[in-house]
């Protein structure tokens, strides 16, 4: 138990501090003045000071946190947040999402440079399936699907999960020939999802340097359009907060990723829960990028406004829109995470 939340402790806090990082190094770069920054919340643990700004590790191992001068409206310094231009505050609040998505290329990096990538070629053909029945075969490259490129295995997945029953249009390639089936998924009771009926290769390809590039790039386009689309599907109706999961459910799923890899050794242990910080650290750039009060997609468009219109909004009633979103957020967060404990009591 104890290593299962040490592991989620270090995962969570290194995807915290790149996030919070990006916020202070590219305020500090803009002249903005950095009164703290911190790692989880509460009372602080341990705390330094190095110029302006305070360091300090709190109590709750929980998120964290850059404090600007110029947070509290009394506060009138020169390298207040609120006076700095435009360009700056947006690029200081942008930077917390960006850093999120640059730490999971260099976790892809080491991930797909050790592992390697999931080609879109078929292992086999499945039989009384519709791929089956429109003539593909094993050893075929799947090339788009409804003109929408295919360049991981796990992108026909994710077409099928998101798009259940619909007829596709697959492009693919034998023999160095350019083919076209229609393709439509049967549901599957034995694996409860719908599918074309082929199954993807059973080892991944190691490329050079410059394909591993390429494809961490490519997956975090993935983890990216995972949790979009994953959205989408909530704002559908087709995902509920009940699908949400908070700290505690993030901690489980460390703990069920550690367990399934321990007995293969360090190395699978070492690679999975990287893959896994690859998919949090993504989420956490795209959730945070929501144009939603109290998030930095919120932030960005109260600046987008102001470079807009060239008025800066009511600082009242921003402050009332911030802290609407903030009170929403504290009840999502404890609904989710009560929820969380109840499932794991049961």
């Amino acid at each position: 138990m104890l290593i299962k939340l040490v592991l989620f402790l270090i995962i969570f806090s290194v995807i915290v501090i790149f996030h919070e990082g990006g916020h202070c190094v590219i305020g500090k770069m803009s002249g903005i003045g950095v009164k703290e920054f911190s790692i989880g919340m509460g009372p602080t643990i341990i705390g330094f000071r190095r110029g302006e700004t305070l360091y300090s590790i709190k109590l709750l191992p929980v998120g964290g946190l850059t404090i600007f001068e110029g947070s509290d409206p009394d506060d009138d310094s020169p390298k207040s947040f609120r006076k700095a231009s435009v360009p700056a505050r947006f690029a200081t609040v942008f930077a917390g999402p960006f850093m999120n998505f640059v730490l999971a290329f260099l976790l892809s990096l080491i991930v797909i440079g050790s592992v390697g990538y999931d080609l879109p070629v078929l292992q086999s053909v499945m039989d009384g399936y519709p791929a089956q029945e429109a003539g593909l075969q094993a050893g075929d490259r799947i090339v788009s699907i409804n003109k929408k490129p295919v360049v991981i295995y796990r992108d026909i997945t994710l077409w099928t999960m998101f798009n259940e029953g619909k007829r596709a249009d697959i492009v693919y390639e034998r023999d160095g020939e350019l083919h076209t089936a229609s393709v439509t998924p049967k549901f599957s009771t034995k694996d409860q999802r719908f599918l074309f009926g082929f199954r993807g290769p059973m080892e991944y390809t190691k490329g050079n340097p410059l394909q591993v590039i390429r494809y961490s790039l490519t997956e975090v386009r993935y983890w990216i359009e995972v949790t979009v689309k994953s959205l989408l599907m909530m704002f559908t109706g087709k995902f509920t907060v009940n699908d949400l999961s908070g700290p505690v459910g993030v901690a489980e799923v460390v703990g069920d990723v550690y367990e399934s890899s321990k007995d293969s050794g360090i190395y699978y242990v070492w690679m999975n829960m990287l893959s896994l910080m690859i998919l949090l650290t993504a989420d956490l750039g795209v959730m945070n990028l929501l144009p939603f009060p109290a998030l930095d997609g919120g932030k960005l468009v109260f600046i987008l406004f102001e470079a807009v219109t060239g008025r800066k909004p009511s600082e009242k009633v921003e402050g009332i829109i911030n802290l609407i979103g903030v009170s929403f957020l504290m009840v999502l967060m404890c609904y989710v995470m009560i929820h969380d404990i109840s499932r794991l009591m049961h």
